[in-house]
């Protein structure tokens, strides 16, 4: 016989082999154990007083309470704890908290950030007055990356084109307690569109589309350039930026005029086609969710720019800005309400320009009726960006000196109107000392 059968009939008299006499004894006292133990949990009365079994005396008092009386641990062994260990979080060591009274902030250029006696000018404005935050570009207008960021990703740190040490920076800003915002120019990007033509829109001769004044824009339906975009975020946070704010989060002005002549891929939208006022609303709400659910881990606020014009028209067609929308997705939307950017006639002014306070009274008080529509769903009270700057180029008559009284006019507004959060934009970073920041 061969070995291999050979093997397999010994394993099989193996299993079928007769059990011994001392195997039949522990199986019958392991049954019959089995057995005393039912009857003693059924029959508690029976054996309870032999102490076999059954419940002990609390035990079966908390059996006879009503299911509605007993109080559970609330902890739980499976609860989430109300603060996670910091192992759960990508959150920098900065420790630089909300400002209490709320966020009264100044812009600093990625320009004026490498001008080191006005940016030393700046920080010491707002340790010296009621102001309290900077909005700092780290992507700037044309796309360059304005100081090294920790990242894995090669693209941003091959444009990085540096005017600030961010982490000599960081140090600063958490021994004076400034709260740093991370300003991030979205969409508006020379840089990468140059590099990817492929991300932004291209003409019928497959060159890259640029506006009046030369800029170019990443296509908000393109995800690679979204995660671009957040992957940037991520760096600021983890340099310690408390706050993410995307600017130019939408499609360039007018791009309902030109849409359908230009060459793109909408991506996941595409069955909306390109004339659909719908999908550029989306991809611009979506993105921010997006943003929003990527940088959570890092423990920072997530804030977006918009025309001032949408909160009044409730959105902004061809640039895909819708005010409700876009207010679900973040912590804080920022208005660019400067009184030079109302047309004639707005607000019952011929020259708004030159009615600080009342345009700023005006437009708050839809905004806030805006986020009252919003409900549950609503972003924190608005921070809006107030003028620190004089608009001469809208010519004789139609604009005026943007002075103390007048950026003071604009806060008063807002306090008038319970908001106490804003922030000042002057593209030269000169601020005014004698404002009440209050």
């Amino acid at each position: 016989m061969p070995k291999f059968e050979q093997r397999q009939k010994r394993q099989y008299r193996h299993h079928k082999a007769p059990h011994s006499r001392w195997q039949w004894i522990v199986s019958g006292i392991l049954i019959l154990g089995a057995l005393v133990l039912l009857l003693a949990w059924r029959m508690p009365s029976l054996f309870g007083s032999l102490g076999i079994g059954g419940p002990t005396a609390n035990q079966q008092a908390l059996r006879e309470m009503p299911k509605d009386s007993i109080k559970m641990n609330n902890q739980g062994f499976l609860s989430v704890p109300k603060n996670k260990p910091s192992k759960f979080y990508r959150q920098s060591d900065v420790n630089i908290s909300y400002p209490n009274d709320g966020v009264k902030g100044i812009y600093l250029s990625a320009y004026g950030m490498g001008q080191p006696q006005l940016l030393e000018k700046n920080l010491k404005l707002v340790e010296d007055t009621g102001l309290n935050s900077v909005v700092i570009d780290v992507k700037s207008d044309w796309g360059s990356i304005a100081t090294p960021l920790t990242t894995d990703n090669e693209l941003i740190n091959k444009n990085v084109d540096q005017t600030f040490d961010g982490k000599t920076l960081m140090k600063r800003l958490e021994k004076s307690q400034i709260y740093p915002i991370a300003r991030i120019t979205t969409f508006k990007d020379n840089t990468v569109t140059s590099e990817h033509p492929e991300w932004s829109f291209r003409e019928a001769s497959g060159e890259v589309w640029t506006d009046a004044g030369g800029q170019s824009f990443l296509n908000p339906f393109n995800k690679d350039a979204w995660k671009y975009i957040v992957d940037i975020a991520k760096g600021a946070a983890q340099l310690g930026f408390k706050d993410i704010q995307f600017d130019y989060v939408r499609f360039p002005e007018g791009f309902e005029t030109f849409a359908e002549s230009l060459n793109y891929d909408m991506g996941d939208y595409a069955e909306y086609g390109k004339g659909s006022v719908e999908a550029r609303q989306h991809a611009i709400a979506d993105f921010l969710s997006y943003a929003n659910k990527e940088l959570r881990e890092y423990g920072v606020d997530v804030s977006a720019d918009l025309f001032g014009y949408v909160a009044t028209t409730k959105s902004a067609p061809g640039i895909g800005q819708n005010y409700q929308m876009m207010a679900e997705q973040v912590d804080h939307i920022s208005g660019m309400i400067y009184p030079s950017h109302w047309q004639a006639g707005d607000f019952g002014y011929p020259a708004p320009d030159k009615e600080p306070y009342g345009v700023v009274n005006q437009y708050i008080q839809v905004e806030k009726a805006n986020l009252e529509e919003l409900g549950k769903n609503a972003t924190k009270k608005p921070r809006p960006w107030l003028q620190a700057f004089t608009a001469d180029y809208l010519g004789s008559g139609m604009y005026m000196e943007y002075d103390t009284q007048a950026v003071q006019d604009q806060i008063n507004a807002l306090a008038d109107n319970d908001i106490h959060e804003y922030l000042l934009w002057n593209a030269a970073n000169d601020y005014d000392p004698n404002v009440d920041y209050k």
